[in-house]
């Protein structure tokens, strides 16, 4: 099988996990790497044994079948048309776009094209998680009926050096880290029928707590504490919470409540942990393990599946269905809490296709 070409345009920190896990995948190889700052890219190119090349140049070279797209979230939907109007695949990092309008319109560029977009994350697709949406199907805790999520942080400004995007448009706990959650929720429960929220900005200014900027106030222009009702076509409720206003907690990643037990689901963020389940007595068993890629971090599962999609030419599971029905969830939640509404939605998902557990490591 003749590997997918990929090329990276974006060469941040991010970019790292990518190009560590991406020998792993012989259905891809990444060939070139693009940056707006070329010294970032040539460094980066000498680390993974690459070329670094212009975007420009990038998109031009016709070893490349994909386009992983690793800029910031404002420049997802821009970069990504102009890999759709080179004739290349995308795939980007979470979100698919700041606005679900922009992330329709670049779906849309794409399907006339006859190109596919997928996007991140792709965590949903690891072991721990594949797990717990095996024993959901197979009915451990019976009918799922409510459930919790909480993704609550003091604020990325204590550790990271240009925390200033966070807190834009586009930025804030739930466009940041929502879309791991929400994900996972969808893979174990299906789309989201609709959403009820409220959210306030705790702070007007942040402080920088580390790097060369350590000191420097900014503007808050995002609500920074958003929680929301969630309402499942298969009826389910569940509530979420995002937060950069909280010090510590308690509480869980994601419980699943259901007729005949709960379920404890782990970070969303991350491709291990335990997955465990009770018994209506209360009694917390843990599940074994039933699928690959729960022992490590496989951030490019998702590029690699996409990959070996187009080749097999079935549908790949970080879909642009998927992740836009994602991102009218979030943005759907914020409409909520300024209209004090409940919002239904227009756009849902069908779960993707769960990963196979009889398939050797590196084959999807």
């Amino acid at each position: 099988m003749q590997p997918v070409g990929i090329g990276i345009i974006g060469t941040g920190n991010i970019s790292d996990a990518y190009l560590k896990a991406a020998a792993q995948f012989p259905v891809i190889r990444i060939v070139a790497c693009a940056d707006i700052n070329m010294d970032a890219a040539r460094a980066k190119a000498a680390t993974y044994g690459i070329e670094a090349v212009t975007v420009d140049e990038l998109l031009a070279d016709p070893r490349i079948g994909i386009v992983l797209n690793l800029t910031t979230p404002q420049h997802h939907v821009p970069v990504g048309l102009k890999a759709i109007a080179a004739g290349k695949h995308v795939y980007s990092e979470k979100p698919l776009a700041v606005a679900f309008a922009d992330g329709l319109r670049l779906v849309e560029a794409a399907a006339k094209a006859g190109l596919r977009v997928g996007c991140a994350p792709d965590t949903f697709l690891g072991g721990s998680h594949q797990t717990a949406r095996k024993a959901v199907d197979a009915g451990a805790i019976g009918t799922p009926l409510a459930g919790t999520a909480f993704m609550m942080v003091p604020g990325h400004e204590l550790w990271h050096p240009n925390p200033d995007f966070y807190y834009k448009a586009g930025g804030g706990p739930m466009f940041d880290m929502g879309p791991y959650y929400l994900t996972c929720l969808v893979n174990l429960l299906g789309p989201v029928r609709s959403v009820t929220g409220a959210a306030k900005a705790s702070y007007d200014t942040r402080t920088i707590g580390s790097g060369p900027r350590a000191g420097e106030s900014f503007a808050v222009e995002v609500p920074t504490h958003i929680s929301a009702l969630l309402q499942f076509h298969d009826g389910a409720a569940v509530t979420i919470t995002t937060s950069f206003d909280v010090w510590k907690h308690a509480h869980g990643h994601i419980e699943i409540y259901g007729s005949a037990g709960s379920m404890l689901v782990p970070d969303p963020n991350r491709f291990d942990g335990a997955v465990q389940v009770s018994d209506r007595k209360g009694d917390w068993t843990e599940v074994p393990q039933t699928h690959l890629y729960g022992d490590g971090n496989y951030r490019i599962l998702g590029l690699a599946d996409m990959a070996e999609a187009i080749l097999d030419n079935r549908p790949h599971r970080a879909s642009h269905e998927l992740s836009l029905h994602v991102l009218e969830i979030m943005e759907a939640i914020l409409r909520s809490a300024e209209s004090g509404s409940r919002i239904e939605l227009t756009h849902p998902a069908g779960r993707p296709a769960p990963m196979r557990d009889d398939l050797p490591f590196g084959q999807l």
